[in-house]
Order: C-alpha cells, then sequence, then structure tokens
C-alpha cells in the first residue's frame, strides 16, 4: 500500500509526533534529551522552521512549529537522522530507531494551536506513574519537568532562545504581564482532565486538527494532492535566507502590480492578488499564516491557507502571468537586499 501523501505547503503550521520503533525508549538518559534538543535547534536554524512548543517523553516527543518555506520533509528527515546517528553510536546499536514516518497534522491556529499546546504540555503528567497522584502534587510535576518548553511558557527560566512563544502567549492576554500566569492557569485548569471535546475533535481525522471547516479544506487539498492536480511543494517558491519586512513586501507588490496598497485588503472573491502578498509574506519574510493574517485584515490563518491553495492550483493549472508577477516580486525583493 502506499504511504500517505503529506499536506505539505508554505506557511502550515503542524503537530508532529515521533515515537520509539516498537515504542522503545528514544532517551535513556538526560544527555540523550540534551542532544536531541540541540540538534532540534541547529535544524530550526538550518530550515527556517519557527518552533512554538515541544515535549519530550521517554519513548516519544511532540512538536508544534510553523514551515514558512513549506520544507517540512527535509526539516524532519536532519533532525531524525541526525539523532538516530548519536543515539545508535552511543548504545552500540544498529537498526531502525523511529518507528515508521513521523506524525504530522495541519493545525488550524486560533482555539485550536492553543487548546493543542496545552494537551503537548500535560503530557508529562498523564502518565501511568502521575495518574494516582493529587491535583497539588500533579501541578508540582508538570512544573518542575525539564523537558518539555511549558516552564519557559509560565516563566520559571528564562525564554529558550529557540521556542516562539508569542503567537500563542498573544492568545490569551494583550498584556505583557499577565500572559504567562494567564498562560499557566489555562493549563493547569486540565491538569487532571484534558478536554474532552478536544481530544475528540483530534481524533477526526489524521491530517489535521481544527473546525469542521477546516478539515473541509484540508481534505480538499489532500485529496487533490491524491489526484495528482497539484503538489504544493513542488511549485512553491522558496525563501532566501534574508528577509524584508512585511511593509516592504506591500510596497514591492503595489509596484509590480501597478496597484494601490488599498487594493489589498479589499475582498475580491476572484482575484489573485491578494494571495500573491500571502505568497510574498510567506516565503520573503517568513511569516506565518496567522501573522499574514493580522497583516492583511483577515480573520484566521485559515483563510490564508486557502489563498496560497488557490495560487498552487492556478500556477499549476499553467497561469504564467502569476509565475510571472511572482518572479518579478522576487527580483525586486533580491535587489533590495543586496542594497
Amino acid at each position: 500500500m502506499a504511504r500517505p501523501l503529506r499536506i505539505i505547503y508554505q506557511g502550515a503550521v503542524y503537530h508532529i509526533t515521533l515515537r520509539g520503533n516498537e515504542r522503545k525508549a528514544i532517551f535513556k538518559d538526560d544527555q540523550d534529551r540534551q542532544r536531541f534538543l540541540l540538534k532540534l535547534e541547529e535544524s530550526l536554524q538550518r530550515y527556517e522552521v519557527h518552533l512554538h512548543l515541544y515535549c519530550l517523553m521517554t519513548n516519544h516527543v511532540h512538536l508544534v512549529l510553523a514551515t514558512p518555506r513549506g520544507n517540512l520533509s527535509r526539516f524532519m528527515q536532519r533532525l531524525q537522522t541526525a539523532y538516530a546517528v548519536y543515539f545508535n553510536r552511543k548504545y552500540k546499536r544498529h537498526g531502525h530507531l523511529w518507528q515508521g514516518r513521523f506524525g504530522a497534522s495541519v493545525v488550524e491556529e486560533d482555539e485550536y494551536i492553543l487548546k493543542l499546546s496545552r494537551y503537548v504540555h500535560l503530557n508529562p503528567v498523564f502518565t501511568n506513574a502521575v495518574k494516582a497522584l493529587s491535583k497539588r502534587e500533579r501541578i508540582e510535576v508538570l512544573r518542575a519537568y525539564r523537558w518539555s518548553s511549558y516552564r519557559s511558557y509560565i516563566g520559571k527560566i528564562k525564554p529558550l532562545s529557540f521556542v516562539e512563544e508569542e503567537p500563542i502567549l498573544t492568545m490569551l492576554s494583550s498584556s505583557l504581564k499577565q500572559r504567562r500566569s494567564t498562560y499557566r492557569r489555562f493549563v493547569e485548569t486540565g491538569i487532571m482532565d484534558i478536554d474532552a471535546a478536544f481530544i475528540e475533535n483530534k481524533k477526526r481525522s489524521h491530517l489535521c486538527l481544527g473546525s469542521k471547516g477546516y478539515m473541509e479544506q484540508v481534505k480538499s487539498m489532500y485529496d487533490s494532492l491524491v489526484e495528482g492536480v497539484d503538489n504544493i511543494e513542488n511549485v512553491s517558491f522558496r525563501k532566501p535566507s534574508q528577509h524584508c519586512t512585511a511593509q516592504e513586501i506591500l510596497v514591492i507588490v503595489c509596484d509590480v502590480m501597478g496597484i494601490e496598497e488599498k487594493v489589498l485588503y479589499r475582498r475580491q472573491r476572484e482575484s489573485l492578488t491578494r494571495p500573491l502578498v500571502a505568497q510574498a509574506l510567506c516565503t520573503h519574510a517568513g511569516l506565518t499564516q496567522r501573522e499574514i493574517a493580522k497583516v492583511l485584515h483577515l480573520n484566521s490563518g485559515a483563510s490564508v491557507s486557502h489563498m496560497i491553495k488557490r495560487l498552487a492550483e492556478a500556477i499549476a493549472s499553467g497561469d504564467t502571468s502569476l509565475e510571472n508577477n511572482l518572479l518579478k516580486i522576487k527580483q525586486q525583493i533580491q535587489k533590495r537586499l543586496n542594497r
């Protein structure tokens, strides 16, 4: 049976799971965990992936990350290989360390990524060894757990340089002082029983996590991939190592398209102008779907995802004018960066 295709596109947000082969341990001591985090940080920098949170358990790993460059597979291949080489050498073993392919579900931003962050961070208190403890004891375990990003999120340690917390923390409070305490309360309300509705939603699809409408959108994207209509990863445009600001890109796009900036904020059902802008912001500014939505005055990152998909479909159908405009935008950005 053929392996299921990946939903891969620029700006996507994923819940990644990595499991040890035959459910065996992938971390035998703290040195192993530290080495994994080192390889993770190196891979994030090399492939310009944005990590929002993580949790390392004995035989599996959770990551929540965004891929502005649409390069999930290459990022994960490097991370898994680098750590497996270290682990096999250290323990003089051979064979597969990982259980099959890594799990990757596309995540709808806003409330779903927020609830996902709670689910991931609570993993250490839902092991068999901790389930029997009282609420207070479980909170103590959670706050003391060294191998997740939770302690950084709630301010018990300094912010981790390789974890981008702000997109999630800002969902809970506009006050910089209150964000961490508000997030702590949000997570620890589930210390005895993770949101049952969220868990049920998570089980509905192996492709994605989100609202019914978002699930339908991702399913449509997957069906298109299966039918060979488009492969978004193949038609995506790679991001240079340097970035322009969002405002610089808006100016360049308006110049190339011969339009005023106010046009970018108008809803035009058949127009591909805003999808072009979304693609440029993702590729050349390294913004996530949610960040692009804010720039374009859209309601959610899901709208941006839909735009990028529409653009990819149009390019795949042979619309050379779109490719020409994207090339002109890229050339103008390169000129600005080379000044």
